[in-house]
């Protein structure tokens, strides 16, 4: 079998989907360490231009619901990870997963793909499939779609996910720091077998190396078998807590806990419900069988009060490489951005602030570059948090998923309800709408120098109405527009000339 290090030929290639979720967008750069070739399929390609890794790996255009684009990314693959998955995208997601794992495994045949290798989730011994959540449910048969396929594949099977930004931890974490006494569900005290982030990804590269006669399921867990009220008095231990008070009660079920833990985390309760329904039941690791194949080295796999103290670290240090949120909101717009007045697309209204800035380019850049999360927005701080709340309550992702890095920005974060859709260091900032609208909506922010040589900050909010309830949307709120958006001018303004050409600014980019 070919290796990355063997010096018969090229490197082996490897295809990841889902490159720009949380787990795919850690894999590809320690596949690039371990001397692999990758190639990333992505939707959005330019949301994968700003990663430290961009210029290392390929990455072309596609989905893994159209077949045509996925034959084409297979083309040469050695290795194939498939890391997506439909939660949320309606009620049909287990359908839409069932077609597109049909077909990724069939081109991946055709392709002469020597291996898949898919993360799955954990199940629970001795309960049937139907009484399964339908995230789990959905989870398991893609499994085995892809060992049904003819290609060799490796299923990992997790439970929980311990590392900064994962969902799992962010839900752990702002639930444990918030609420010092906790009126809890009664999965509390179900029994998991939590994994570090880092035993993850080892499990995922070394399985690129597996021999062709391996196909099967692999548990894969940390050496800590705890229930979550164990984990929260654990993490409140190493995070410098007082010792939490939780009471468990009957009277919680799924979609409510879904709802509370939507109300008290960044999680919208979208994302907590299958998170929460997979708690139902106990998901312990039955093997350990990966070990055969991707043998432990020393101090692996990682027990969870280190996993917490890795990943409060990296979350200390503003140092989190990829989030629950990096991935796409299911149902976020994909339109492109009207690029004048008279689009082609139709009406577009359009809300346009300018100031002149007391400062230089690199001060404002510096008070753009850092908005939103902790900062906020810069103007009528109750109308955002209102916004951020009415969103949650129909189901979008509110105003707290905050931001990856307190300082930086790359295209493809997300950043509270917006998504950063394009950056040019020292220029410019767009960012498209994620909340519920009736339209597509997008915020633009410039540090321009104007004839004069004087800093101007230029500010453009565009609405594109979807129907007679997006133009009612837009007179609706446009009374509002000069305290919210004329108040964020001027306060980016007053905050630029604040900080004073005294201060360092960022390094560039790379």
């Amino acid at each position: 079998m070919t290796t990355p290090d063997d010096g018969t030929g090229p490197a082996p290639l490897c295809l990841v989907t889902g490159a720009t979720g949380y787990i795919g967008g850690r894999l590809v750069p320690e596949l690039l360490d371990a001397g692999y070739r990758v190639r990333c399929l992505a939707r959005s390609p330019d949301r994968l231009r700003d990663h430290p890794w961009a210029g290392r790996a390929e990455v072309v255009r596609g989905d893994v619901t159209d077949p045509a684009s996925v034959a084409a990314a297979l083309d040469g693959v050695d290795v194939a990870y498939y890391l997506v998955h439909a939660l949320g995208t309606g009620r049909d997601f287990e359908e839409t997963d069932r077609r597109a794992a049909h077909a990724f495994g069939e081109r991946a045949r055709a392709a002469g793909v020597r291996r898949v290798v898919y993360l799955g989730g954990l199940t629970p011994a001795g309960v049937p499939e139907r009484e399964l959540s339908p995230h789990l449910r959905s989870r398991a048969e893609v499994g085995r779609i892809l060992l049904d396929s003819g290609v060799p594949t490796t299923v990992l099977r997790a439970a929980v996910v311990i590392g900064s930004g994962s969902a799992s931890f962010e839900m752990l974490r702002h639930l444990t720091e918030r609420l010092p006494v906790m009126i809890t569900p009664r999965w509390v005290h179900t029994r998991i077998q939590p994994v570090a982030v880092r035993d993850v990804l080892r499990a995922l590269v070394g399985s690129a190396g597996m021999p062709r006669d391996v196909s099967r399921a692999f548990d894969i867990g940390g050496p800590d078998v705890l229930t979550y009220r164990d984990m929260m008095v654990r993490y409140a231990a190493v995070a410098g807590l007082a010792r939490r008070v939780i009471v468990p009660v009957p009277v919680l079920t799924p979609g409510l806990s879904s709802h509370w833990v939507g109300l008290v985390t960044p999680v919208p309760a979208g994302i907590a419900r299958p998170l929460t329904e997979s708690l139902r039941h106990e998901v312990v690791c039955r093997e350990h069988d990966i070990a055969r194949y991707v043998p432990d080295p020393p101090g692996h796999p990682i027990g969870f009060d280190e996993a917490v103290r890795l990943a409060l670290k990296r979350v200390r240090e503003a140092d989190v490489a990829t989030r629950w949120s990096s991935a796409s909101v299911p149902g976020a717009p994909s339109d492109p951005l009207p690029t004048d007045p008279d689009w082609a697309g139709g009406s577009l209204y359009t809300d346009v602030r300018e100031r002149t800035v007391d400062a230089p380019r690199a001060s404002l850049w510096r008070v753009i570059e850092g908005i939103g999360g902790d900062n906020g927005w810069y103007s009528f701080p109750l109308a955002w948090t209102a916004r951020g709340l009415l969103d949650r309550m129909v189901g979008g992702v509110g105003l707290r998923r905050g931001r990856r890095d307190a300082a930086r920005l790359r295209a493809g974060d997300s950043l509270d309800f917006w998504r950063v859709e394009e950056i040019e260091p020292n220029r410019l900032l767009r960012l498209r709408a994620e909340m519920r609208l009736p339209g597509l909506a997008w915020l633009e922010m410039y540090a321009e120098t104007d004839g004069a040589g004087r800093t101007r900050y230029r500010q453009r909010a565009l609405f594109h109405p979807h129907g007679l309830l997006g133009h009612l949307y837009w007179w609706a709120v446009s009374p509002f527009h000069a305290v919210v958006f004329g108040g964020m001018a001027r306060n980016i303004a007053r905050t630029a000339a604040r900080t004073g050409p005294h201060r360092t600014p960022p390094p560039p980019y790379t």
